[in-house]
């Protein structure tokens, strides 16, 4: 039985099914509404949405019976006196207030903490729930970090906490990717942290500041689930990689057509194998020559394949944000959302993929909800 498919959306969030004669769109909830990120809890089937109201501020909401019904919960709020500093560039050096302006991860806790959540937002703040969501404290210890001033934003105004990875077999053991602001891991449940980027580049840096591992912009950061030492970021400046718990990144180059992407998927079972949407980046973000595929490597990225079969081959100007990529947990099916509301799905892991709509809105987070 194949996972339904939740996707968040800028008008509200598709719950898409497989039935006897393929995919299909069921649920659709909260329509007309941004929503911004959503979780499914496979510990206990709850089902987290993120909803950003503009003006009206940000909302989470959580239904335990798959979306017939929703009930509204707390949302991380900032202390009074949090700052956050001004753009590295900017002719501004005064700190600005701290407020929440967007969830842009959530991730559930291990096994061992059954209502733990973790949320990462912009502008750059770590709240942690113990409750399901009906209340959320700052990590301080993450905020409090002088590191945290060199922060910037990456495409958005400000930092942001977008990638969560809780460690598979220790719980305690938290790794984070920040735009900007490089990777940071604690051992110790968020009592402590380190800057651990060595390896990777910034070329949108002064070249003295290339490598400074808190100013790295990883779009989108995913750990092996089966070998938890090894991680994959896609960069703004290229695909690294790390097997050594992220002590030291390595470039790997032998994805194609371009190294510039947002999303990154890695198989359940084997760390060597990845996906991932290239595409042209800074100022076009579109698909190299206007051909929309998706990239496959099986060897750590040495080589890659580049899969087009089923996936428009011209005229096609869609990118993949960084949530909008996921595998399931038989690592053959995947789906993929584009900025253009396309979605398509994939049962043998990219070899071929199918179309399921070309008219959703802006899609913004792809997830499979774990059965």
């Amino acid at each position: 039985m194949s996972s339904p498919v939740l996707v968040a959306t800028r008008k509200g969030l598709f719950r898409l099914e497989r039935g006897a004669n393929g995919w299909s769109i069921g649920r659709h909830d909260f329509e007309g509404e941004n929503v911004s990120m959503v979780l499914h809890d496979h510990r206990d089937g709850t089902t987290y949405a993120a909803l950003n109201h503009g003006h009206f501020g940000v909302k989470l909401h959580r239904s335990t019976d798959a979306g017939a019904n929703w009930e509204e919960c707390a949302v991380p709020v900032y202390p009074e006196g949090a700052t956050i500093a001004a753009p590295p560039f900017s002719t501004d050096a005064e700190p600005k207030p701290a407020s929440l302006n967007e969830i842009w991860a959530l991730e559930a806790g291990g096994a061992d903490q059954p209502e733990r959540l973790w949320c990462g937002t912009i502008p750059g703040g770590l709240f942690r729930s113990d409750d399901r969501g009906s209340s959320w404290q700052l990590v301080e210890s993450l905020w409090d970090l002088p590191e945290r001033q060199q922060w910037f934003g990456g495409g958005k105004d400000n930092p942001g906490i977008h990638s969560i990875c809780v460690h598979p077999e220790n719980s305690r053991h938290v790794a984070l990717a920040i735009s900007c602001g490089g990777v940071w891991v604690t051992e110790n449940d968020g009592a402590s942290w380190t800057c651990k980027a060595d390896g990777m580049h910034a070329e949108y840096m002064p070249p003295d500041q290339a490598g400074n591992p808190n100013i790295q912009d990883g779009h989108r950061m995913v750990q092996s689930p089966s070998h938890p030492d090894t991680y994959w970021v896609q960069h703004h400046n290229g695909v690294f990689r790390t097997t050594d718990g992220a002590h030291s990144w390595q470039e790997v180059t032998g994805i194609q057509p371009a190294k510039f992407g947002f999303a990154v998927a890695v198989h359940p079972r084997q760390p060597d194998t990845a996906w991932f949407v290239p595409g042209v980046k800074d100022e076009c973000r579109v698909p190299v020559d206007g051909k929309f595929v998706v990239a496959r490597t099986t060897d750590g990225g040495v080589t890659s394949e580049v899969l087009t079969k089923g996936l428009p081959g011209e005229h096609s100007y869609d990118i993949v944000y960084r949530h909008a990529l996921d595998v399931d947990q038989t690592g053959n099916t995947l789906a993929v959302g584009s900025t253009t509301g396309n979605i398509w799905i994939t049962e043998d892991g990219g070899d071929a993929w199918h179309t399921v709509s070309t008219n959703l809105p802006p899609i913004y987070c792809v997830r499979f909800a774990k059965v």
